[in-house]
Parts: C-alpha cells; sequence; structure tokens
C-alpha cells in the first residue's frame, strides 16, 4: 500500500506541475504532501504561520495560513533590497556615504527610549553603504533604516512608498509596509509574501554576502553580532530575523541543502512564534520546519525531482 501510494503521489505532482507551468501552488503541495500515503508530514510550527520552498523543486506547502499579520524586522530585507537594487555593489565597494547629523542622534536617542533595536552613531560619523546595510541586517538597527530611506527617497513616506511599489512588482499580493523597519505593526504580510522578497534579495551577491556574516565592524559601535544564530550552522545562509510584541518571533531564512545528492536552496519563512524567547522560538521553529523538509524530499523517489528539474 505504501509503494502504491507513493506512486500517486508522483503522478498528482506531476499533473499539478503540468496544469500550472510547471510549479505548484503552495496550498495544493500541502495537501499532497499531508494527504498521501507514503509522504512525510513536514514539521509545521504549532503557533503563527510558514511557508517553505525549494529552488527548482518549487512550493512545498504553507501553514497557519495566509492572513497578512505584523512581521517586525524582517520588513528590513525590501529597505535593503531597494537599496542594492538602486544602488549595486561589487564585491570590495564600500558604495555612497551618509554622515550622521545632529537629527540622526536625536533620533537615534528617541527610538532608545522607545526600546527599539539601533546601533549607536555619533554627529559627524560617516557610513558607508555596505556599513549601513550591515547594521540594517546584523544587529537591526532601525534608526539605520530610517536613514537609509531618507537617503534612497529624500523622506521615509516616500520610501514605503517605493516599498510597496516593489512588493505588488514582485507579487506580494498581502504585503503593505508602512515603515521601512517594520516597527510599526502596522507593516504587514504573510510567510507565502516574504518568500518572494527574500528569494529576490538573495539574488543579489552584497546582500547575500551580508546576511551570511555572523557579526561586522561598524564605526563607533565596534562589532556588532548577527541576530540570526543559525548563520554558519548546518548550510544556513541568512537572511533576516524580526521581533515584538506584535509580531511574536519571525526568521525569514535561507538554507543551502541536498536532495538525492544535488544542491539546492531552500527559503522559508516562519512569522508569529511566541514558545519562550521570540527570536529563539523563531530559529527552533525554521530549524525544525527545514530539517523536515530536507527529511521529506529525501524520502520521496528521485524521479519527483528530476521532473521537477524539466519544468518549461
Amino acid at each position: 500500500m505504501v509503494a502504491i501510494g507513493a506512486i500517486l503521489l508522483l503522478l498528482v505532482l506531476a499533473w499539478a506541475q503540468a496544469r500550472d507551468g510547471g510549479t505548484p501552488t503552495a496550498d495544493r503541495v500541502d495537501a499532497v504532501t499531508h494527504g498521501s500515503a507514503g509522504a512525510p508530514p513536514l514539521d509545521w510550527p504549532d503557533e503563527g504561520a510558514a511557508a517553505v520552498a525549494v529552488d527548482g523543486i518549487g512550493s512545498l506547502g504553507t501553514s497557519g495560513g495566509q492572513v497578512p499579520v505584523p512581521i517586525a524586522s524582517v520588513a528590513k530585507v525590501m529597505t535593503a533590497y531597494l537599496t542594492l537594487r538602486d544602488h549595486p555593489l561589487e564585491p570590495g565597494e564600500e558604495g555612497f556615504t551618509m554622515e550622521v547629523d545632529s537629527a540622526d542622534v536625536e533620533d537615534l536617542r528617541e527610538r532608545i527610549g522607545l526600546n527599539q533595536s539601533v546601533v549607536d552613531v555619533e554627529a559627524g560619523e560617516v557610513l558607508s553603504e555596505r556599513q549601513a546595510l550591515e547594521a540594517l541586517l546584523l544587529p537591526s538597527a532601525n534608526n539605520v533604516a530610517a536613514m537609509l530611506a531618507e537617503h534612497e527617497a529624500g523622506s521615509v513616506e516616500a520610501f514605503v512608498a517605493e516599498m510597496n511599489e516593489t512588493a505588488a512588482e514582485l507579487g506580494m499580493a498581502k504585503t503593505h509596509y508602512t515603515d521601512p523597519s517594520g516597527w510599526q505593526d502596522s507593516t504587514v504580510s504573510t510567510a507565502a509574501d516574504q518568500l518572494k522578497v527574500g528569494r529576490a534579495a538573495m539574488a543579489d551577491p552584497t546582500f547575500a554576502e551580508i546576511v551570511a556574516m555572523p557579526a561586522a565592524v561598524l564605526p563607533v559601535v565596534g562589532e556588532v553580532t548577527n541576530f540570526n544564530g543559525l548563520v554558519g550552522q548546518e548550510g544556513f545562509v541568512g537572511i533576516k530575523t524580526g521581533s515584538d510584541q506584535a509580531a511574536g518571533g519571525c526568521l525569514l531564512f535561507a538554507r543551502r541543502v541536498e536532495v538525492h545528492g544535488r544542491p539546492r536552496m531552500m527559503f522559508g519563512a516562519v512569522p508569529g512564534q511566541r514558545d519562550g524567547d521570540l527570536v529563539e522560538a523563531a530559529l527552533g521553529a525554521a530549524r525544525s520546519l527545514s530539517d523536515s523538509a530536507v527529511d521529506a524530499l529525501d524520502r520521496e523517489a528521485p524521479q519527483k525531482t528530476r521532473g521537477a528539474q524539466h519544468r518549461g
């Protein structure tokens, strides 16, 4: 019976791929994966939501529904993506520079009073584009998100408009940004939508290089560490954490995996995790989900993976 179930699974997946041009929808793949004999279920989080996909194979499904929810600092992925889209960085380049002024220092003080995630800056300090992106993506500096927004668009409001325009271009129909850092609870998205911007951002080598760094050294503040404690372990190469009371613990992640001996990039998102420390809850959910996805793919017949590789 298990062998028959596995054969039926392959036939259903092949039919779904052929019908939709080779890319099964998340909901359909999720239903097939969980409902067919011989296909192990993924270890979906017990709370919040999740989505996971593998390049060259497609979506492995979603959980928890895809209603827009606060995403906290995961929003900074779009901020970095837009910055690098407008000002690409080659290896070794530092890019444009921003000089910290008194208004930036006052903004920092206000954010500290609100218990926001920031990095210290001083009037007269000069940050390069690369350093600003490291501050944005590793220690998750809200103040630097605002500095980048003003540099790029002239104002935070104009930059947020660009964020939403770009979200629409990427097909993120359930995403709405209201600030460049994710501090505002009104900045909302879904796990499935965040996979789209995550994949787009990771296509930029500089972005991918920065989010894979465990630490960086910045002017004034010195060494800062990456809040994503999975980076450097078991193939994890990014992407961005987020946490606050409204959003819970969130992680948009990328992980290098092997499926039947072939290297693949897995993307996943796990917003709304609240079991204990928020960031640790998100990291744990991401590790469990991605481990189970690798196991599920390895247990399936290699023909399924080969079929996915030849999509039109």
